[in-house]
């Protein structure tokens, strides 16, 4: 268990610096910044002494690879630099926003497992087969209509005509459940396809039919064998829905009008302002590295033979003609292949 905690820990460090360098790369290519574009806008009237005091202070009068040196070090420091904009310390402005986001996403989310669940059991479970057949459609409509309208959508009828939930962000419960009911539409879609297809193969296992011919219910089935069986594929998506609904998010902030990392980003890109992007492609890769890394240690708490499995390719030696060989790619071609019986699998 410790190398494979130690092997996700080292992976979710090298994405963390590979996703930074590109960003700071490709941001880095874009013509033109805030600074820049103050500085060659006639009407700010910026001195050429006042324009070199601002970049020497923004560190813009120094090469890419220095400027690039800087920056990754001030990450090791927990420093992301300053707004072009504004100047404001960038971990002060996405601390600021990231609270909005958080509660939004994390809502989102459950919604989006709640109905993912709901539809996959229908499909399964569904007492009427007109039912089934209609609710089997369900995913494919969550995947085909954008976000923004789902957003437009229920915005018109559940705020300007039906008057249950404000316009605007009040702060309150009823301003955070609709934009989180159409966030969480963003991964229901993969979650319930992917669910009833795992719940359909894991009721047609074997032990499954051993389960009925005993006399176990449906009901006790599902809660001990199916749900459990079908979750490591769900688990897997969920690590990738992360990217699903921070990038939700910045469409979603915008149609409620929430201030969040979503607006933060926008009025980010508008401005050219650098930083503060570099500073949230960090943070969203961030978030997607640490969930993921929590859903690749759950793996071995949902099925233990993944760790049993892992010892057992480690620990394998194929033989060949009475000789011990390391690896498969050690056997000579055409030769039999056999595991041994101590690491046979029941």
């Amino acid at each position: 268990m410790t190398a494979y905690v130690g092997k996700r820990l080292a992976q979710a460090v090298l994405v963390l610096w590979a996703a930074y360098t590109l960003s700071f790369v490709l941001l880095s290519a874009l013509p033109g910044d805030s600074v820049h574009n103050r500085i060659a806008n006639p009407e700010a009237q910026i001195s050429p002494e006042e324009a070199k005091v601002m970049l020497a202070y923004y560190g813009l009068d120094r090469p890419l690879a220095e400027q690039y040196l800087h920056a990754l070090g001030g990450v090791f420091r927990g420093e992301f630099g300053y707004s072009l904009s504004s100047g404001d310390s960038v971990g002060h402005l996405i601390t600021s926003a990231l609270p909005s986001t958080l509660q939004l996403t994390g809502l989102g989310l459950v919604f989006g497992v709640l109905f993912a669940g709901v539809v996959a059991v229908l499909i399964n479970y569904g007492r009427w087969r007109w039912l089934r057949s209609l609710v089997t459609a369900v995913p494919s409509l969550f995947a085909s209509v954008p976000t923004f309208v789902v957003g437009i959508v229920a915005l018109q009828y559940l705020s300007f005509r039906l008057r249950l939930i404000p316009s605007v962000d009040d702060g309150t419960v009823r301003a955070l459940i609709a934009p989180a009911a159409t966030l969480g539409l963003v991964v229901a879609a993969p979650l319930a396809q992917v669910l009833a297809t795992s719940m359909r193969a894991t009721r047609r296992q074997p032990f499954v039919h051993v389960l009925q011919a005993k006399g176990a219910g449906e009901g006790y089935i599902f809660r001990q064998d199916v749900l459990r069986n079908s979750s490591l594929p769900v688990l897997t998506l969920l690590g990738l829905a992360v990217g699903e609904l921070i990038a939700g998010s910045v469409v979603t902030e915008s149609v409620y009008a929430r201030a969040g990392i979503g607006q933060l980003t926008v009025s980010a890109v508008n401005t050219q302002d650098l930083p503060v992007v570099q500073g949230v492609v960090l943070l969203s890769t961030a978030a997607y590295v640490v969930v993921n890394l929590v859903v690749d240690l759950v793996y071995p708490l949902v099925d233990p033979r993944i760790l049993v499995e892992g010892r057992s390719r480690r620990s394998a030696r194929w033989r060949t003609d009475g000789q011990a060989v390391e690896s498969a790619a050690d056997l000579p071609a055409g030769s039999a292949r056999r595991l041994p019986a101590e690491v046979a699998m029941p």
